[in-house]
C-alpha cells in the first residue's frame, strides 16, 4: 500500500506530530478539511471526500464528549485468544471464549473508573458493559490475581474503557462488519495475534497497513506465547517486527502474551496505562484519522495552478468576433457613414436617392431610432427587436474557431491539474453554444456604433443650399430673360461681370461649386468611414472581450480559484502542528 516502507524520518515527524496534538490541532485540521470539501466539491477523489467527511463527523461527536475516557480495542482474527486475554486484563470472565469457532459476535466493554461512560458507549453503540470493580478484593481490576493491582495502577487505568471486538476474520459478516466499524471509531488498536496466524495477509494487508499512520496508537500483542521456546518465541517476534516495518509501522514494539500463565500482560497492561494516564489518545487517533485523509485528498489537487493573463483573451476574442459578425457590422458601419454623409452633405437636389439605398445597420436591426443618432441604444429600441439583432448565423468556420480557441483556454488553465479539475476547467470554457450566441448578440445589441455628428456635415450641408439656391436663383434669372425676350419685350439690362450675365454666374457658379463640395464631401465622408470604423471595432471588440472575460475566463478562473484554495486548505490539514 501507499504507506508502506515509510522512512525512519518520516516516522520521527509523525511522532512529533502526535506529541503535540491537541483538541485545539484537531479543530483547525477539521476547519480546514470542511473548507476544502467545500472549494473541492465535485473534483476530489470520491473515495477520500466519503473519508474525509467521516472523519469530520467522528472529530466532532468524538470531541463534543465531556470526560477523559480512553477507548482500547482487542481486535484480532478467530483463534488468537483476545477475549481470554480480554478476561485476563480485567479479572473477570466477561468475553466468551471459544477455541475454534468464533464466539465473539457483539463488541463487550469493560470501564474503570467512576465517570459514567455512558454517552461514549452509545455512539460507540455497544451495549453489553461491564463495570470493573475497584475494590482490592482478589485481584479483580486488572493484572491477576497475585496482588499486583494496587491503588497507584487503578489510578492509572481510571478512564479506560476496554473493548472485545468480534473477530475481523469471522466467517459471520455481520462480526466482520461489526468490527470494522468499532476499528473506525476506537482511541488505541490493540492487535491480538498468535504464532501461528502472524504473518495472515488479511491481518497486515487489510487493517495494519491500511491503519498504520496511526501508530501512535499502536499496540501489537504476540498471544500465546507459552506455546513456543525462547528462541522460537524471539524469532517470531523479530519476523513480526518486519512484517509490520513492511506494512509501515516503524519501530513497532510487539508484546508477548500468554493468557494461559499471565505472562507478558503486566506489560500490556502498563503500554495500556501510558496510553490511558497521556488522556491524550482519542485526540491523536482523530488528529491522525484527519491528516491521514488529508494526505488521500491531497492526490486530488497539484502543486500549483495556471495562472490567465491578457494574452490569453487574445485569440478568444479575435474568435468570438469572427462569430458575433463584427466584420459584417463594420462594413455596415462604414458604408452607412458615406450613405449619410451624402444624405446630410450632397447636391441638395439629388439627396434623395441615397433613401434608395437602405441603411445596413437598420437591416441588421442595429441602432435604430433617435437614440442610435445620438450615440447609444434605447431601452424601446432593444425591445422593439425582441433583444436580438438580424446578424446571419456565425458560419462553420467562425464556429470552429470559437471552439479551437475555448478549447485552448481550459488546455492552457488546466496543464499540470488532475483530470477532475481539467474536466471542470474545460466545462467552464465551453458554455454551451446557443447561450454564447445570446450573449454576443446582446453585447452587439447593446455597443453604441455611431459618434455625434460631425461639424463640416452642417457647414458643407448649408453650403450645398447656398449654392444651390445661388444656382437655381441663376437658372430662374434665365428663364425670366428668355421669356421676355421671346415675348418680345423691351430689353432689361443685365448686370454683368466682365463677359458674363450674373443669371450665367449665378448658374454656372452654383453648379460647379455644388458639383465640387460633393466630390469634397464624398472624399471626407469616405475618410471619416474608415475613422468611425476603427472607433466602433474597439467598441465591439470591448464588448466581446467584456463576453470573453465574463463567460469564458472568469468561469475558468473561478475553478482556478477553487483550486488554489483546495491546495491551501489541505496543506493546511495536513501540516505539522
Amino acid at each position: 500500500m501507499s504507506r508502506r516502507k515509510t522512512g525512519s524520518r518520516g516516522t520521527s515527524k509523525r511522532a512529533s506530530v502526535e506529541a503535540f496534538a491537541s483538541a485545539d490541532t484537531v479543530l483547525a485540521r477539521s476547519a480546514s478539511l470542511i473548507s476544502a470539501l467545500e472549494s473541492g466539491a465535485g473534483c476530489l477523489p470520491p473515495r477520500g471526500v466519503n473519508r474525509a467527511e467521516v472523519a469530520v463527523m467522528k472529530a466532532a461527536a468524538r470531541t463534543s464528549m465531556v470526560g477523559g475516557h480512553t477507548v482500547v480495542a482487542l481486535a484480532g482474527a478467530t483463534g488468537s485468544g483476545k477475549s481470554s486475554l480480554f478476561n485476563d486484563l480485567v479479572g473477570a470472565d466477561i468475553a466468551p471464549i471459544g477455541a475454534r469457532r468464533p464466539t465473539s459476535s457483539t463488541p463487550v466493554a469493560a470501564i474503570w473508573g467512576s465517570e459514567s461512560a455512558s454517552a461514549l458507549l452509545d455512539w460507540l453503540k455497544v451495549d453489553e458493559r461491564h463495570l470493573v470493580d475497584e475494590e482490592p478484593s482478589g485481584g479483580a481490576g486488572f493484572g491477576g490475581s497475585d496482588g499486583a493491582t494496587s491503588d497507584a495502577t487503578r489510578l492509572e487505568l481510571d478512564g479506560l474503557v476496554l473493548l472485545d471486538l468480534p473477530d475481523f476474520d469471522s466467517f459471520e459478516e455481520a462480526h466482520r462488519v461489526e468490527a470494522d466499524r468499532l476499528l473506525e471509531l476506537v482511541d488505541v488498536f490493540c492487535w491480538v495475534t498468535d504464532p501461528q496466524k502472524y504473518a495472515d495477509a488479511r491481518l497486515h494487508g487489510e487493517y495494519i497497513a491500511g491503519l498504520s499512520a496511526h501508530d501512535a496508537v499502536t499496540i501489537v500483542v504476540l498471544n500465546q506465547a507459552d506455546r513456543l521456546t525462547p528462541e522460537a518465541l524471539a524469532a517470531c517476534r523479530k519476523d513480526l517486527v518486519r512484517l509490520l516495518g513492511a506494512d509501515g509501522v516503524n519501530g513497532a514494539q510487539v508484546i508477548a502474551t500468554s493468557a494461559t500463565d499471565g505472562s507478558g500482560v503486566i506489560d500490556l497492561r502498563h503500554r495500556i496505562s501510558v496510553a490511558v494516564v497521556g488522556q491524550n489518545a482519542a485526540v491523536r487517533r482523530l488528529d491522525s484519522d484527519l491528516r491521514s485523509v488529508a494526505e488521500v485528498l491531497r492526490s486530488g489537487v497539484a502543486h500549483s495552478e495556471a495562472s490567465l493573463g491578457e494574452s490569453d483573451q487574445v485569440g478568444l476574442v479575435d474568435a468570438l468576433a469572427r462569430a458575433a459578425g463584427i466584420p459584417v457590422i463594420l462594413d455596415a458601419v462604414e458604408r452607412d457613414y458615406c450613405r449619410e454623409a451624402w444624405r446630410r452633405t450632397g447636391w441638395p437636389l439629388t439627396r434623395w436617392t441615397a433613401a434608395l439605398r437602405p441603411a445596413r445597420l437598420k437591416l441588421l436591426r442595429l441602432n435604430q431610432g433617435a437614440a442610435a443618432r445620438s450615440g447609444g441604444i434605447s431601452e424601446s429600441d432593444v425591445r422593439s427587436v425582441l433583444g436580438r439583432s438580424s446578424l446571419p448565423q456565425a458560419t462553420p468556420a467562425a464556429r470552429s474557431a470559437v471552439e479551437l480557441a475555448t478549447r485552448e483556454l481550459g488546455d492552457r488553465a488546466g496543464r499540470g491539474l488532475p483530470q477532475a479539475w481539467t474536466d471542470a476547467v474545460t466545462g467552464a470554457a465551453t458554455p454551451p453554444g446557443e447561450d454564447l450566441a445570446d450573449v454576443l448578440d446582446q453585447a452587439v445589441v447593446n455597443t453604441p456604433l455611431r459618434v455625434r455628428d460631425p461639424m463640416w456635415w452642417a457647414i458643407l450641408g448649408a453650403l450645398q443650399w447656398v449654392f444651390a439656391i445661388a444656382a437655381v436663383t441663376g437658372f430662374m434669372w434665365l428663364v425670366i430673360l428668355g421669356v421676355l425676350g421671346w415675348l418680345q419685350v423691351s430689353a432689361v439690362e443685365t448686370p454683368r461681370i466682365g463677359p458674363l450675365s450674373y443669371p450665367s454666374v449665378l448658374l454656372v457658379g452654383g453648379l460647379l461649386i455644388g458639383l465640387l463640395l460633393s466630390r469634397l464631401s464624398s472624399a471626407w465622408g469616405r475618410v471619416g468611414g474608415r475613422r468611425l470604423k476603427v472607433i466602433v471595432e474597439v467598441r465591439l471588440r470591448d464588448s466581446v472581450a467584456g463576453v470573453a472575460r465574463d463567460n469564458l475566463i472568469a468561469p475558468v478562473q473561478q475553478v482556478l480559484d477553487r483550486h488554489r484554495a483546495t491546495h491551501e486548505h489541505l496543506e493546511a490539514a495536513r501540516k505539522l502542528a
